[in-house]
């Protein structure tokens, strides 16, 4: 008697058929893929020159745009959020200047396209001047930090911007930071970046004081890992607002009193709320709405006495952390070359002549 073995000898060579087609269709399909992210690179390499001169031009166009807003008549000592270059009409209605000539969205030029957005630093506090009473101020009464952590933070601030190894009283220098893992040393200078905070005593281990609890833009596992394990369902403090919403490290040092929000204006010692919200109802006129036409800036400090329940003595408390004007500009382009698109930042500083700018940062993102 034979045995039969075709039907079995068949089906593994069919099994076996399908095998490698799989193989060869995965293989081929991996080799697509990798063509394709070639050729995205390739082609943004080529492209590279054309992008990076469409950010730079943007950040040309801002500096012309504050330069130019100076220009127009009644407008050249103070800036605010109804000027052109904040996203307002900025007082160029039937007036000649060039301002009303051009935008600041889906500007045209050769095959890109650029929009350009500009934010004053002044709007914020620059963390480098603050002294005890803002910090103080910034952590209690905008931020309800637990009064427990408040002094610690505060003076770990102080130490890590002062040019010594001396102490404040609640706060550290490089000898406490050496005992961490990994071991670095206070900074003794300035915040180069806002950042930094993050690795001072008391923020360290409380990174939401910086972001915010509300904050989505970081990873939520900050949260997460910490908590007490003895106490597992007790609830997380609330911080409406983070550090680096109220801070930064580029500006002149006064807050600008008619593009700050009600956040950064509670910063300032004397400032409540009710303060900051009347100084914010006044400067954006009827429609209660910053940045429109029926908007009424400040054209010095002093007027703030002309606002309703602000007192002379209050006005003088606040006066020296406050200003007009702005000086410090952070301009963000958003460009299109032929379907590429890409951010870039800049930082740009008035100079000491008319129409002179500094670039403090470029990069893109």
């Amino acid at each position: 008697m034979r045995i039969r073995l075709q039907s079995s000898s068949s089906g593994i060579a069919l099994v076996i058929v399908m095998l490698v087609i799989l193989v060869l269709a995965t293989l081929a399909g991996a080799f697509a893929l990798s063509m394709k992210v070639e050729i995205t690179l390739a082609r943004n390499s080529n492209y590279e020159s054309e992008l990076e001169w469409l950010g730079r031009s943007g950040v040309e166009l801002a500096k012309f745009a504050i330069a130019e807003q100076a220009k127009i008549a009644g407008e050249g000592n103070y800036e605010s959020l109804n000027q052109k270059w904040a996203g307002g009409p900025g007082g160029i209605a039937g007036s000649n200047s060039p301002l009303a000539q051009i935008s600041m969205e889906n500007n045209q030029l050769g095959n890109g396209t650029i929009s350009v957005k500009i934010t004053d630093m002044e709007r914020k506090f620059n963390i480098n001047v603050a002294d005890r009473l803002v910090l103080q101020q910034a952590l209690v009464v905008l931020m309800g930090v637990d009064a427990s952590l408040v002094s610690t933070i505060s003076d770990s601030i102080l130490d890590w911007i002062d040019k010594d190894e001396d102490n404040h009283l609640s706060g550290v220098e490089s000898d406490y930071y050496m005992g961490l893992n990994p071991p670095y040393v206070a900074k003794n200078g300035p915040l180069d970046d806002i950042s930094e905070l993050l690795l001072i005593k008391g923020i360290l281990d409380n990174p939401e004081i910086y972001w915010g609890s509300a904050s989505t833009n970081h990873s939520i596992s900050a949260f997460q890992s910490r908590g007490n394990p003895a106490f597992p369902d007790r609830q997380q403090p609330w911080y409406p607002v983070g550090l680096v919403d109220i801070f930064t490290t580029l500006s002149s040092g006064r807050i600008n009193i008619n593009t700050a929000p009600a956040t950064t204006l509670q910063t300032i010692p004397g400032m409540d709320e009710n303060i900051a919200a009347a100084i914010i109802k006044f400067r954006s006129g009827l429609d209660d709405a910053d940045g429109t036409e029926d908007d009424v800036p400040m054209r010095n400090v002093n007027e703030l006495g002309r606002i309703p329940g602000i007192r002379p003595d209050t006005v003088a408390q606040i006066s020296r952390y406050c200003d007009v004007r702005s000086s410090t500009f952070e301009v963000q382009v958003d460009v299109d070359f032929n379907g590429v698109k890409r951010q870039y930042f800049s930082v740009i500083r008035k100079g000491t002549r008319a129409g002179d700018f500094g670039i403090l940062k470029f990069y893109w993102k």
